[in-house]
């Protein structure tokens, strides 16, 4: 679906191949958050199947990981950037802005959107700025989505 890419430096290494993705790594990494520590694996599990991942790695531990849901030529939306606290201060969240906006299957993306709560200056240096014309976007919300989605998967499964 995404094309494979690889980035290093030193000891550190970005990759969005799916198949090294240390999911129970990652599952700590996001309850840490506090944007996706009430996620369920399931829901983390499906977000995964779907979206472009870059996993941040120090030697052979991830530390780092960010999510692109996209078209890869009109919309992007940019979710789950996160860097493990012992390796924050390095630069490490700006290789990662960087790697994800150079990917192949972003590059030429002309609309790209995320929320954030307290990282605006990192994303202000790549561009991001609030709404303009916020009476122009809407949301839906459905609090119970994680558990409809985890008992909808459950029944599949009897």
């Amino acid at each position: 679906m995404f094309q494979s890419a690889v980035y290093q430096k030193g000891d550190y290494i970005i990759t969005t191949d799916p198949g090294k993705l240390d999911r129970d790594a990652l599952y700590r990494l996001l309850a840490s958050s506090y944007w996706a520590n009430a996620r369920p694996r399931e829901v983390i599990d499906a977000t995964l199947a779907h979206s472009l991942c870059f996993s941040a790695y120090h030697q052979d531990e991830l530390i780092g990981f960010a999510r692109v849901v996209t078209d890869t030529a009109v919309f992007a939306y940019l979710c789950d950037v996160i860097i493990d606290e012992a390796h924050r201060g390095h630069g490490l969240g700006k290789w990662l802005m960087e790697s994800v906006l150079s990917h192949p299957d972003t590059r030429y993306v002309r609309h790209w959107c995320l929320r954030t709560q307290d990282a605006h200056g990192l994303y202000r240096q790549y561009g991001f700025s609030a709404l303009d014309d916020p009476d122009r976007h809407m949301r839906r919300i459905n609090p119970e989505a994680f558990n409809q989605f985890v008992a909808a998967k459950l029944s599949r499964k009897a």
